[in-house]
């Protein structure tokens, strides 16, 4: 099997897409959700797309942070950033938001390795340094984490 380069995880949440889709663009919560990330910095609430933010992450030991640019906010349906580390690109991050049709909405996460082209190996370096997970193991290690993001903002959006 080789190396996986996009993943992506749903989950049913019973709110609106509006109501999704702000907790999700409001990247400040982030930390409420993901089990890596712990804090954002950005300096507003919910951004736009070209708007930028910093990410700080920590995975057992492993601390680092990440410059990242929303590349998507389309209020509803869909919110996404770019994730880069010292200017190398890394990953594309985002949420599609999709009513149910019964009052809820089905929330599909998914991430997108960039580490393609020249950077690649220095990419896949830093990315095993600062988390202490190779590219290989990466995918799984983020299928773990979306399920645990998702089921989070499902049981934020319950209440």
């Amino acid at each position: 099997m080789g190396r996986e380069w996009s993943i992506e995880e749903s989950v049913t949440v019973a709110a609106g897409p509006a109501a999704a889709y702000r907790a999700v663009s409001e990247v400040r919560r982030t930390g409420e959700w993901s089990p890596e990330c712990r804090a954002v910095w950005a300096r507003r609430g919910s951004l736009r797309a070209g708007e930028r933010f910093v990410g700080f992450n920590r995975r057992g030991l492993f601390v680092w942070f990440t410059t990242c640019r929303v590349t998507v906010a389309d209020p509803d349906r869909e919110f996404a950033f770019r994730v880069d580390s010292f200017g190398i690109p890394i990953a594309e991050w985002g949420y599609r938001f999709a009513a149910d049709g019964n009052g809820g909405t089905t929330v599909t996460e998914y991430w997108r390795d960039l580490r393609t082209g020249r950077s690649a190996p220095f990419a896949e370096l830093l990315g095993k340094v600062f988390t202490g997970v190779s590219p290989e193991r990466r995918p799984a290690a983020n299928r773990a984490g979306m399920r645990a993001t998702l089921d989070r903002l499902r049981n934020a959006l319950a209440g």
